[in-house]
């Protein structure tokens, strides 16, 4: 019985990632006919943009129609509750989706709708982050005035970051993929298999998205997809740590280390030249490593290969620290250790890589002149 599970949760993933792929092609397809899919026109002049030409930003339409499709494949015993997350998160969702469609919806609005929207998950599931083992605050965190703050503060902050890394083809999809993976590893390790399909279905309908996202870029994940994710993975993180004791959250931190990290750095940035946090800028990790590839390798005009490339070379350390998540699942302290450890790489390699890369530049053409 139990394997004849596992096989209907197969087969359901394969449903999943056809649907979000049928409806991403859809999308593709209508696209030069309806330019509201595009956003608006000054999109590709933003100052974050990585991309040149018009192309559908809606690829959030896709996953969370398939998410909504996903609530029919849920176990009976757990389908009703995981309707709810998903109700939820169609506040957020919608907050995305009209940004992405051009109708202006302001960073505020969207912090808003996702407060709004993790507030709706509290009174659904009456609960919120128990724990963060963090000396001291973890005594208090049973307190609403404690527990609720700080768990708004994480689901958005979470739902941000992967919307923060949605700046080149297949990034954000490969964290989003990556997290839902090793947040079933450790689920099914702690006990709490309840969770398991239900990330296993998430990565499902972000595949399907990728393989028209990766690497050519045929559409866009957008605000709706990207925050939509984020929302879900952080609750999914929340409900085993709230159900499965033995679980660390510093493991659930290492699933999403990549766009946690990106996300501190940049407020940390933002409010170091006094900016407002949420203010756009092409500082991010992912934008460094592409212009370097563009400027200094590949050359200029050469950026529909250094913006896949950008993901290939940043996979590594998307994945690696989430594998560490899973190893260190139930060992709080190297699970602590291993943020840590990870930040360090994180901030030196931001800090250090580009000039690296500029003096490996001169000396290329040095010993090009001399031969």
């Amino acid at each position: 019985m139990e394997h004849l599970g596992i096989n209907m949760f197969f087969w359901h993933n394969y449903v999943l990632i056809f649907l979000s792929f049928f409806i991403c092609t859809i999308l593709i397809a209508l696209a030069p006919r309806a330019p509201r899919l595009a956003g608006q026109d000054d999109h590709t002049c933003a100052v974050q943009s990585m991309h040149v030409r018009r192309t559908a930003r809606v690829g959030g339409l896709a996953i969370f129609l398939s998410i909504v499709v996903s609530i029919f494949f849920a176990p009976d015993a757990i389908s009703g509750p995981y309707a709810y997350l998903i109700l939820a998160s169609l506040i957020l969702f919608l907050a995305g989706i009209f940004e992405d469609l051009g109708f202006g919806v302001s960073p505020r609005d969207r912090l808003i709708a996702t407060a709004v929207a993790s507030l709706a998950v509290m009174f659904f599931f009456e609960l919120w982050l128990p724990r963060v083992e963090i000396p001291g605050l973890d005594m208090v965190m049973w307190h609403w005035a404690v527990g609720i703050p700080v768990t708004l503060l994480i689901t958005a902050g979470v739902a941000n970051a992967f919307n923060m890394v949605d700046g080149v083809n297949g990034l954000s999809s490969l964290s989003a993929m990556t997290a839902a993976l090793t947040l079933a590893y450790i689920a099914q390790k702690s006990g709490y298999a309840d969770i398991v399909p239900l990330a296993i279905m998430l990565a499902s309908t972000v595949l399907g998205f990728f393989l028209l996202n990766y690497p050519f870029g045929l559409i866009f994940l957008g605000d709706g997809g990207a925050y939509v994710l984020g929302f879900i993975l952080s609750w999914l993180g929340i409900f085993i740590i709230a159900n499965a004791p033995e679980a660390s959250p510093w493991a659930i931190v290492l699933t999403m280390f990549w766009p946690i990290a990106d996300m501190v750095l940049s407020i940390y940035r933002r409010s170091k030249r006094k900016k407002a946090t949420t203010a756009p800028d092409r500082l991010h990790a992912h934008q460094m490593v592409m212009r370097t590839l563009e400027i200094h390798f590949l050359g200029r005009g050469r950026r529909g290969l250094a913006n896949p490339l950008t993901t290939l070379i940043l996979a590594p350390f998307v994945i690696v620290p989430a594998l560490t998540g899973v190893l260190f699942w139930d060992q709080p302290r190297a699970a602590f250790f291993a943020v840590v450890f990870f930040s360090v790489v994180f901030v030196l390699s931001y800090t250090y890589a580009r000039p690296i890369v500029r003096k490996l530049k001169r000396r290329v053409r040095l010993i090009t002149i001399h031969s």
